[in-house]
């Protein structure tokens, strides 16, 4: 068998062959080998900021700008208003109201409290921590201007105290209150008698005397309702209106505070007993009133002359107080010493000597009774003359002291006495021989008002 001799594949033509893949071209020798430099990268498109943002960019920037040279500046007026002040010594300085901010730093400085006002107005216009308060002010020396602006800011002003002795009526009451200048404002109407607490209280300028009055009363009428609850239930008052009454007349009795318990003892057992108080300052109160002081010896004629606040002509308790007790009064009478003292007389000291029966009673004035020739003697004079039975008082004619009764309180019989309870001899004056504290240097009630120790200032009384 004859194999079919195969031909090999014609070549292609020139035109047809193919090129090899990234194979060079030929190149002719004379052409040297460059080197190839890489493309640049694609440039990128530029961003174009809006206007907003860089207006916002602005003021940020600008706003710490700003920042920081207000921390710069705080700290600068933060040094400047801690700096002493050029104010020598403490001062009150009063601000009046509805001033503003530049008013006071006027005012200040004029006072000589600051040296700069501008410093001090941009200080408390921007660093103070609240408006400034009107008022009255005590500004210590040397106080900067931050301490000036708590000052008025914090409002603690200066505080005024008014003293209210126990035992002074309402209308005397009244009267220290109009006198008093730092105060405001009238007064509606006359308080009525024993409706104030007696004490000292304290308020700001420009207060009213009615917000006074009105705190006594609030004031008397807790602690009323305190001592009330705890009187003892031996004390033969029946309502809080009577133990005040007592108290008043206890109060007017003593002007010792460790006789209270004492004498209100005295009344009590006398109230057990149904017998006359007997007490001189209720005579008094029958004559004058809310006025409070004859600014004399009390006469005989005016002992038995009938009152409704006369204690030697009724019986029991008068109808109401005679002035305004204080609490150491009403506790007194809400719990007052148990003894058996009927009676109890001036004892030359400031104090009484007390008695359970007429002869005790006798021999305490006895001994008054020398106490008071020795005085009489060396012409001094003696504690307790005003409001109180006076010898010399007596009217024109009238008899000497002879034989008068022994009496509850401070009453000194004459030396030839007959001794007959709440009995009463015609026709005599009793010797000077009561409280003996009041209308003295020792007087607590005394006032520019009406001062117990000088008749020129008492008004005017009806003849007897």
């Amino acid at each position: 068998m004859f194999r079919r001799r195969q031909q090999p594949p014609s070549p292609p033509p020139a035109s047809e062959e193919p090129s090899l893949p990234n194979r060079p071209s030929p190149r002719s020798p004379s052409e040297a080998i460059k080197p190839t430099v890489a493309p640049p990268p694609p440039e990128k498109p530029e961003r174009r900021r809006g206007g907003l943002l860089a207006t916002i960019s602005g003021f940020l920037t600008l706003g710490v700008v700003l920042a920081l040279a207000a921390l710069v500046g705080l700290t600068l007026l933060n040094r400047q208003t801690s700096e002493p002040g050029p104010l020598a010594a403490d001062k009150v300085v009063v601000i009046p109201n509805r001033s503003g901010t530049s008013e006071i730093a006027s005012i200040l400085a004029r006072e000589g409290v600051i040296e700069h006002p501008s410093l001090f107005e941009m200080s408390a216009r921007f660093g103070g921590k609240g408006p400034l308060k009107h008022g009255e002010y005590m500004f210590k020396a040397h106080a900067s201007v931050k301490d000036t602006i708590e000052t008025l800011t914090n409002g603690r002003q200066v505080q005024h105290a008014i003293t209210f002795p126990e035992g002074l009526t309402s209308e005397q009451i009244v009267a220290r209150l109009n006198d008093n200048d730092v105060l405001s404002g009238e007064i509606a109407e006359t308080p009525p008698e024993g409706s104030l607490l007696p004490d000292t209280y304290k308020f700001e300028r420009g207060a009213t005397r009615q917000q006074i009055v009105n705190l006594m009363r609030a004031k008397q009428r807790e602690v009323l309702a305190q001592i009330w609850q705890r009187r003892s239930a031996e004390v033969p008052v029946k309502t809080p209106a009577e133990m005040v009454t007592l108290a008043s007349i206890v109060e007017k009795e003593t002007g010792r505070a460790d006789e209270r318990p004492r004498v209100a003892g005295v009344f009590v057992n006398r109230l057990q007993k149904r017998m006359k108080l007997q007490s001189d300052p209720t005579i008094v109160y029958g004559l004058v009133g809310g006025r409070g002081t004859l600014g004399r010896g009390i006469m005989r004629s005016e002992i038995e002359r009938p009152t409704p606040y006369n204690t030697y002509v009724i019986e029991g308790l008068p109808p109401g107080p005679i002035a305004n007790p204080g609490r150491a009064a009403l506790e007194a009478v809400a719990n007052p010493s148990r003894t058996k003292d009927l009676y109890f007389v001036a004892d030359g000291t400031g104090g009484h000597a007390f008695a359970d029966s007429l002869e005790g009673h006798q021999r305490n004035v006895t001994r008054w009774r020398q106490v008071e020739r020795s005085r009489q003697q060396s012409q001094q004079p003696e504690p307790g003359a005003v409001d109180k039975v006076d010898p010399n008082a007596a009217e024109p004619g009238a008899a000497q002291p002879g034989a008068v009764p022994g009496r509850a309180s401070a009453y000194a019989p004459g030396s030839n006495a007959a001794f007959a309870v709440d009995g009463a001899a015609e026709g005599v004056s009793r010797p000077k021989a009561f409280d003996a504290s009041e209308g003295t240097r020792l007087d607590p009630l005394r006032n520019k008002t009406y001062d117990l120790g000088s008749p020129k200032t008492v008004p005017a009384l009806r003849n007897p």
